[in-house]
């Protein structure tokens, strides 16, 4: 059976299978990374008028929310407590900025310029890891499509009018755990677009799609046919016609004749919090609609049976899919990973970076902001196995301790520093 490649679980088994624990070392050298890194960044200020260079001010901010940081002021207190620790890396010639030049100046950042500048920098630094930890580069890569609103965003400068939430669309590479576009969107409709204008940017050969119901469009499916991906995608109210032929494909006799040929038909079943979860998946050919959507070759039926072991109580939830898959396996992999986007990046960001909560009216900013939170998730998600604990407790960590832990932190994701401890642990066990 065909599968899913998941880069970042088969990182953290290798990490525990060899106990790797890099050894400290001065980070100055692996944190001027981070300072070219964010030189890459446009400054869109005027020349003369800069008391603060760009990436002293991105720098500061990265460092203070790996330390926790979730607000300017916060991010302002780190960097004047951390001053003479930052002169180490920076010059900080004129100190450190206000809470007020922080948010002024990420308001002034192209989001754009900054999101090509860290997903460029953490995807490379995940094909070295690659290469270090001899990982297989085979299986499919997992791209999943969702939305996601920022609560405390809906306010305004000086006035009391309503005003909506930012909406913010991302396209989430489960596989690597990063994020690969977050884009703006001005009302739920607009979602659709954006995330046709987003895909099309994308190189999606030996990757799989998934998307809820909302962008199981005609056009969304045949940009990602054109760009060489394959979908999975579900099915709603919104495709009425195209639901009910599907559904009528599974009837009660059907779905029996599929799980006895077995061929089509795949199963899992797992017990968590005095709860068994049963799911099944049905296939079968596509029957219609194949002039109208590109690649489709699939429908499928997911049927998710829930029994509550203590109060008895049973449930049945039923969704169908169309796909341009014929490996039913495969299908359902992809029906479960893309609750990733929600479970991996949604959740974190709300919980472990407090972006539910965050109050900045400038969505600019904002949006910046929640740029850096995602590439300190990512490197997070990559040093879990050598710092252990939630990603919460990780930052916590930094807030107390910084230089070790950093240390660790950019030694962990450095394929120099990880090939000789590999180097290291085999002269061990001869």
């Amino acid at each position: 059976m065909a599968k899913i490649n998941h880069m970042i679980l088969e990182y953290k088994d290798v990490l525990s299978r060899t106990g790797l624990s890099p050894d400290s070392k001065p980070p100055k050298a692996v944190l001027h990374r981070f300072v070219r890194l964010f030189r890459t960044v446009e400054d869109s200020r005027l020349d003369g008028m800069i008391d603060y260079p760009l990436e002293e001010i991105l720098l500061i901010t990265f460092l203070a929310v790996l330390a926790n940081a979730s607000t300017w002021k916060e991010i302002s207190l780190f960097g004047q407590s951390k001053k003479r620790w930052l002169k180490k890396f920076i010059p900080l010639q004129n100190g450190i900025p206000s809470h007020d030049t922080f948010r002024r100046v990420f308001s002034l950042i192209d989001p754009d310029t900054l999101q090509e500048a860290t997903v460029r920098f953490l995807m490379e630094n995940i094909q070295a890891l690659r290469r270090s930890l001899g990982l297989p580069l085979d299986g499919y890569r997992l791209i999943c499509v969702d939305g996601k609103e920022e609560r405390g965003t809906g306010r305004k400068y000086g006035t009391d009018e309503a005003v909506r939430n930012l909406q913010t669309l991302h396209v989430y590479d489960a596989t690597n755990s990063i994020c690969i576009c977050s884009c703006p969107i001005e009302s739920k409709t607009n979602e659709i677009p954006v995330a046709q204008e987003a895909l099309r940017g994308l190189d999606l050969k030996g990757c799989i799609v998934t998307f809820d119901a909302l962008h199981t469009q005609k056009e969304t499916i045949s940009v990602i046919a054109g760009q060489k991906g394959d979908y999975v995608g579900g099915l709603k109210g919104n495709q009425n016609g195209l639901l009910e032929a599907v559904s009528l494909q599974f009837t009660d006799l059907k779905k029996e004749q599929i799980a006895a040929d077995g061929a089509s038909y795949y199963e899992t079943s797992e017990k968590s919090h005095n709860q068994v979860e049963t799911r099944r998946f049905y296939l079968v050919s596509a029957t219609c609609g194949k002039s109208e959507w590109k690649k489709l070759k699939s429908f499928l039926c997911y049927e998710k049976y829930t029994y509550n072991i203590v109060t008895g109580k049973e449930n049945t939830e039923t969704r169908f899919y169309i796909t341009s898959l014929q490996d039913v396996g495969l299908a359902a992999q992809a029906i479960r990973g893309h609750w990733n986007v929600e479970n991996n990046l949604h959740w974190h960001l709300d919980y472990s970076f407090s972006e539910d909560g965050q109050t900045t009216m400038d969505k600019q900013a904002f949006q910046n902001l929640s740029l850096m939170n995602k590439l300190v998730l990512s490197l997070c998600k990559l040093a879990q196995p050598v710092l252990g604990g939630s990603i919460r407790s990780i930052r916590l960590r930094f807030s107390w301790e910084m230089e070790d832990n950093l240390s660790l932190l950019l030694n962990t994701f450095d394929d120099s520093s990880i090939a000789k401890c590999l180097e290291s642990e085999a002269l061990k066990k001869k």
